[in-house]
C-alpha cells in the first residue's frame, strides 16, 4: 500500500529514490535485477528447507544457517567501500598568509 502511495502522491521522489539506491549499491538495473533474484530464490529455498526440516527434523538439519551465512557474506562483500575521510577537515588558506612575499608558494 505504501507502494502505491509513493507513486500517487510523490511520483519524482519514486525516481530519485530509485536511482539514488543503484548508484548506492554500484549497480546498473540488470546487475541489481539479478542479484534480487538470485537472492530472492536462495531465501525461498532455504525457506522450504526450513519447514521441511520442521517436520522431519533429520533432514535439512543445517541448510537455513548455512543459507543465511552464506546471503550475509555476500552482501558484506558487495557493499561499496566508503572513501576514507580526513582525520580533520582542510581549512582554507588565509588570505594575510597566502600574500605573504616570503612564502613560496
Amino acid at each position: 500500500m505504501n507502494l502505491i502511495r509513493a507513486f500517487t502522491e510523490h511520483p519524482a521522489s519514486v525516481g530519485e529514490t530509485y536511482t539514488e539506491h543503484l548508484a548506492s549499491v554500484g549497480e546498473t538495473y540488470t546487475e541489481h535485477l539479478a542479484n534480487a533474484v538470485c537472492f530472492g530464490t536462495r531465501m525461498m529455498l532455504a525457506g522450504i528447507a526450513c519447514l521441511v526440516h520442521g517436520v522431519l527434523p533429520f533432514l535439512f538439519v543445517r541448510t537455513g544457517s548455512r543459507a543465511i551465512t552464506e546471503l550475509n557474506g555476500r552482501l558484506i562483500a558487495r557493499q561499496p567501500v566508503q572513501p576514507v575521510q580526513p582525520v580533520r577537515p582542510i581549512r582554507p588558506v588565509r588570505q594575510d598568509v597566502a600574500s605573504d612575499p616570503r612564502l613560496p608558494l
